[in-house]
């Protein structure tokens, strides 16, 4: 096993895809001879050359549509929108064409396009570029959503998603590009729909994803200490949800919570606890709850944007909550 940040899972999953398939290109802004602000694609410019990855004007509009096109006409295109808040743009393409067209022409079309998007809060980088939208797609049939916290799940899922012929929203946390992990060095996938249990615990379940994850797991040790017992599931991926693990889960714990990053109203987290409820309402011995940010812009200023997101002591309060 090779231990590698979750930038260069990114980076070497794409090299290795680029060059099982040469339908496979890249294309956004900067990702080319700047090599992507964060790094990302450094390098595979000079690997491939410009016509397969490719700097694009800055309209997210225009080279969304365009690799969205390029998908129905046989290429598999990974396109890059360098932050999460900039997917407002490309909306119509994304879900009026790209959710659609398999659709609208009776399987007959293809459309095998991978949009990649850092979300997330920190850094102080202001209201416009710290959001979580997630949320907005899973309630779009015709899409997946993908939202890995490991460097492992990562490249697995971002394999099977340049392999799958359906369009693939595919959301990497900012704060998780320099986070390490082990990945093996030989070739694997990771189905979507499959949910990973990343912490074994018995006493409450905390359903969550992407860089709180990391933040649920901080407040499970926290616990233990005092002797309760955390199980945390990473969802993964959000359309489709595993929700075979989590009500598995919460069969044995009888008890969950629910986090997320995003802004608490109309999260993830609403839906997750909606079927919870649907399959899983008998197994509950206390209502569920979710953890979400505060319903505010994030703010600028350093001082004041750790109070927006989930933090160790938000989640361990929830789960006191449920435990009561």
């Amino acid at each position: 096993m090779a231990i590698i940040t979750l930038r260069e899972a990114i980076t070497s999953t794409m090299r290795e895809e680029m060059t099982r398939d040469e339908n496979v290109i890249i294309m956004g802004c900067d990702v080319a001879l700047r090599g992507n602000p964060f790094g990302i694609s450094k390098g595979l410019l000079k690997e491939f050359g410009p016509k397969r990855v490719i700097d694009t004007p800055i309209s997210e509009a225009s080279f969304t549509g365009l690799g969205i096109g390029a998908a129905i006409a046989g290429l598999r295109p990974l396109v890059e929108i360098l932050y999460n808040d900039w997917i407002t743009l490309p909306m119509d393409q994304i879900i009026n064409i790209a959710a659609k067209t398999s659709f609208m022409f009776g399987g007959q079309a293809k459309v095998p396009v991978v949009i990649r998007s850092p979300f997330g809060l920190g850094g102080g980088v202001a209201a416009q570029h710290s959001q979580n939208h997630e949320a907005w797609f899973i309630g779009v049939p015709g899409l997946k959503v993908v939202a890995p916290s490991t460097p492992y799940d990562v490249k697995g899922l971002l394999k099977t998603a340049i392999r799958d012929d359906n369009p693939v929203i595919f959301f990497e946390h900012k704060r998780c590009y320099q986070l390490k992990g082990e990945v093996p060095e030989e070739e694997y996938t990771i189905p979507f729909g499959k949910a990973a249990v990343k912490r074994e615990g018995s006493d409450v379940t905390i359903v969550t994803y992407s860089h709180m994850a990391y933040v649920s797991e901080e407040a499970a040790k926290e616990l233990e200490k005092e002797g309760i017992s955390v199980e945390i599931v990473d969802l993964r991926t959000l359309l489709p949800i595993d929700y075979d693990t989590v009500i598995e889960s919460i069969a044995k714990t009888g008890r969950v919570v629910v986090v997320h990053e995003a802004c608490e109203r109309g999260g993830i987290a609403g839906e997750v606890i909606a079927e919870i409820c649907k399959r899983g309402f008998d197994l509950l011995d206390a209502p569920p709850l979710r953890v979400g940010s505060l319903n505010v812009p994030v703010p600028f200023a350093r001082n004041l944007e750790p109070l927006c997101p989930p933090n160790k002591d938000k989640i361990i309060a929830a789960i006191r909550k449920v435990l009561e």
